[in-house]
């Protein structure tokens, strides 16, 4: 499969929106409709190529990926899309920073950035080592916020993290044991790691966490979902960020 395509409408339209000088070409592969409609319009505007796509393509995308990755839309990229972000998009928060470890479901990995992006996180970290690459379908997952946020791949959680330590961030571990969100000063300088499906965070990267977050369960289900963790923290940052705002403003 070709590592300079994207796939599905969000990631093709996001990619048309933020970066249309690097799209090639887009193909249609499915019926015509609203979407591929207004994919079809951003591609005119932009000058970029739009047309059906050749049935060798099609026999391709069916045989490797299936209608529920593409959803009729295909775009070529003149670069690989894995580290499409290098810049945070606007109004991201750069004393707002995420760190992934693990994370080895793709689905999960667009999920996370789906949320990171929604909540302006500044950056991502991506322990390359163990975690899913960011694939076609973590990007389609991700509804195009891959397109929108700053990823960085790293090779040592470790040494980020005390990098980041230097520069005055405090770091916060997820894991079922720490403190509830809301009870933590999440509002200055802070980084949320986040570990993978399995077994959370690596006891390496717990020690060295300032201290460990959690969203606590008051119901039968023992835990969340990485994903679902991660935004349920991410906006309780939020909150007391623009809490912290409106305070400022005020005196």
């Amino acid at each position: 499969m070709n590592d300079h395509r994207i796939y599905g409408y969000h990631p093709v339209r996001e990619a048309l929106r933020h970066r249309p000088h690097e799209v090639v070409r887009v193909w249609s592969v499915g019926r015509s409709g609203k979407r591929q409609a207004e994919i079809q319009d951003l591609c005119r505007r932009h000058r970029v190529a739009f047309g059906p796509a050749p049935d060798s393509l099609r026999a391709e995308l069916e045989r490797k990926l299936g209608d529920a990755v593409h959803n009729g839309l295909v775009a070529e990229l003149q670069q690989a899309p894995a580290e499409a972000g290098s810049q945070p998009g606007d109004g991201a928060d750069p004393q707002l920073v995420v760190l992934l470890e693990d994370v080895q479901d793709p689905r999960n990995l667009g999920a996370i950035l789906r949320v990171c992006e929604g909540a302006g996180v500044g950056k991502v970290l991506i322990r390359d080592r163990g975690s899913a690459p960011i694939s076609p379908l973590a990007v389609k997952t991700s509804a195009g916020a891959a397109e929108w946020l700053a990823l960085e791949r790293i090779t040592n959680s470790g040494q980020e993290i005390g990098r980041l330590k230097k520069e005055g961030f405090w770091i916060y571990g997820a894991d079922a044991g720490g403190s509830a969100a809301w009870d933590l000063d999440l509002s200055g300088p802070t980084v949320l790691c986040f570990g993978g499906e399995a077994k959370g965070l690596r006891q390496r990267t717990r020690k060295l966490c300032d201290g460990l977050v959690s969203v606590p369960m008051r119901g039968h289900v023992e835990s969340l979902n990485v994903a679902t963790a991660a935004a349920a923290m991410l906006y309780e940052a939020v909150r007391q960020r623009q809490r912290l705002h409106r305070e400022g403003k005020r005196r």
